[in-house]
């Protein structure tokens, strides 16, 4: 099977950006196969990133090289860096816009550069300071996708080793993006809100299995949602809380933009309410 290789950034498509990484890539691998996640970022949204990859990566298959492009500190000091996990390998700038994928591993108390998982393999994180993977070692300061993150993914994807491509890091040094914690108090589950997706809906972050009760309420914004199974289980303009495909409870406006309804922003306080 070919190496597989996907791209998420907030290029857009008018620009030749995407396709000039693209080609850089394939003229280092040939055989690689590329997947768009997504060009449409909003600009220098990192959280909209961090999102996007965390619930597109379950997806891949093992072995997926995913490269992460949203970086608003391009030329600056924050570092480039590919982790290498169990199940795939992620290329991109130390902004935090990994930071929901790599957190489960540090939250769980593993030592990523030490301790062995799956099939074998060992995590690891690298500062990407080798720069004779690099497309030139005198890379652009505005264009770090195509001159680094796009080189070293090709070469990844011929089976360069990740350590070979910089200075191995300590993972517990990697830039993090962080929302207030969930916490659980009697029938009430505390979290948040982490996304808004383009059709304005709100996802939150608390996961579908948190809710134990067939029925149920959010509290948003001084109103309380009854929890339904779907967008049309309320009237046209109305909002509703449910669970959505990805798994996390979302509020959203049969028709509408929770967003535009409620006013909220990243990181604001959301409740569910569960019946005894």
């Amino acid at each position: 099977m070919a190496p597989l290789v996907t791209l998420l950034t907030d290029f857009g498509l008018t620009d030749a950006y995407v396709g000039i990484m693209k080609g850089g890539i394939m003229a280092i691998a040939p055989n690689v196969s590329i997947i768009d996640l997504t060009h449409d970022i909003p600009p220098q949204d990192l959280w909209a990133a961090r999102f996007n990859l965390l619930n597109a990566i379950p997806y891949f298959p093992d072995g997926t090289i995913h490269v992460a492009v949203v970086d608003p500190g391009v030329g600056g000091d924050r570092r480039a860096v590919a982790i290498q996990l169990p199940d795939c390998m992620l290329v991109g700038p130390d902004n935090g816009i990994f930071s929901a994928v790599v957190a489960p591993y540090l939250a769980e108390g593993r030592s990523l550069d030490k301790q062995e998982t799956g099939a074998g393999k060992k995590l690891k994180a690298v500062a990407l300071t080798n720069t004779a993977y690099w497309r030139t070692d005198r890379p652009s300061t505005t264009f770090h996708g195509r001159d680094i993150f796009a080189p070293v993914a090709a070469h990844l994807a011929q089976g360069v080793p990740v350590e070979t491509m910089g200075n191995t890091i300590n993972p517990n040094s990697l830039k993090m993006l962080t929302l207030p914690k969930i916490w659980t108090q009697g029938n009430e589950v505390i979290g948040c809100v982490q996304y808004g997706d383009r059709f304005g809906n709100l996802i939150t972050n608390i996961k579908g299995q948190a809710v134990k009760a067939q029925k149920w309420q959010v509290d948003i914004s001084g109103q309380r949602l009854i929890g339904q199974q779907t967008y049309g289980s309320v009237k046209q303009g109305d909002p509703v809380a449910l669970i959505g495909s990805h798994g996390w409870v979302e509020i959203a406006v049969n028709g509408g933009s929770a967003k535009n309804m409620f006013g909220v922003d990243i990181g604001s306080r959301i409740k569910i309410v569960m019946e005894k």
